[in-house]
C-alpha cells in the first residue's frame, strides 16, 4: 500500500433539491479545477426558509485531494 498525502481544502456547495445535490455540485464544481479529489466530510448543513417552507440547502464540507509527486 503507498502512502499518501492530502491536503483539505472547505467547501460550500448548494442546492434547491437537496443535500445530496448540494455536495454533488460543490465536488464536481471543484473537480473542475483541483486535481486528484478523493474523499469528503460533511461537516455542516444549514438552508434557507422561504414562506415557511425549506428552500435552499447549504452544505459545507472538507475535500481531501492528493498531492502531485514532485519532480525528481
Amino acid at each position: 500500500m503507498s502512502e499518501h498525502v492530502y491536503k483539505i481544502v472547505e467547501l460550500v456547495g448548494s442546492s434547491t433539491d437537496g443535500i445530496e445535490a448540494a455536495i454533488e455540485n460543490a465536488v464536481e464544481r471543484a473537480a473542475k479545477t483541483v486535481r486528484n479529489l478523493r474523499w469528503f466530510e460533511v461537516s455542516e448543513v444549514r438552508g434557507h426558509i422561504e414562506d415557511g417552507r425549506v428552500h435552499h440547502y447549504q452544505v459545507k464540507l472538507k475535500v481531501g485531494f492528493t498531492l502531485d509527486e514532485g519532480a525528481g
